[in-house]
């Protein structure tokens, strides 16, 4: 018991310093306020302290793992108070097998904490060099600002939980596969592209397709 404690002490430690660190490397993020904080235009009142309270992961405690790949965020969508102050919040959770599909944060670094089961996780940077690592618990991993990365759980029985700390409070998220297969591009272009045909092209569609009701 002493020894499972003393393991999450130093995972919060951790977590604390990889956050200070952050905010000290990522701090030009979002632009620069001229107040303390920003409210809503629509609060035409003061606020107290539960505006700068958010309880959105509380769900995520004691709950039953999910069966697809989640990531809860903490931006500014999410937590109006974040408006400003240049910097965000993701929970990762990874069943079995599941990843993290390839994307960008145009916006942002990530800097990622692993504080439950392993991850294998990796990133492409201009010159087209992949940089992978293997994560076990208490490691932290930097993906730079809007460059390809990934996250993926090989353990075919166990689950995986990360922490991502961001430099910006909308860091912004662009997925390769939603965005090359899902948002209307040309067949003929893709299929020119990827060197292949057309048929090819629309069956990677149809699997990004949401079911039908």
């Amino acid at each position: 018991m002493a020894s499972k404690a003393y393991s999450h002490i130093v995972l919060s430690v951790l977590l604390i310093l990889s956050c200070f660190g952050f905010l000290e490397m990522t701090m030009a993020g979002d632009p620069d306020i001229l107040t303390d904080f920003v409210l809503p235009i629509n609060t035409s009142q003061g606020v107290d302290g539960s505006f700068f309270t958010f309880t959105g992961l509380e769900s995520l405690m004691g709950a039953d793992p999910p069966t697809t790949f989640k990531a809860t965020k903490v931006s500014m969508a999410e937590f109006p108070a974040l408006n400003g102050q240049s910097v965000g919040y993701a929970v990762l959770q990874f069943p079995p097998m599941t990843a993290n599909p390839p994307h960008t944060h145009p916006r942002s670094a990530e800097l990622l904490l692993l504080t439950d089961g392993s991850l294998e996780v990796g990133f492409v940077d201009t010159a087209n060099k992949l940089y992978t690592q293997s994560l076990q618990v208490g490691d932290i991993f930097v993906f730079p600002k809007g460059l390809m990365h990934f996250q993926y759980n090989s353990d075919p029985q166990n689950s995986a939980v990360a922490v991502s700390a961001f430099g910006s409070a909308n860091a912004g998220t662009v997925s390769l596969p939603n965005t090359l297969f899902a948002s209307g591009l040309d067949d003929n272009v893709l299929a020119i592209s990827f060197k292949t045909d057309v048929d090819t092209i629309q069956k990677l569609k149809a699997g990004l397709a949401p079911p039908k009701a």
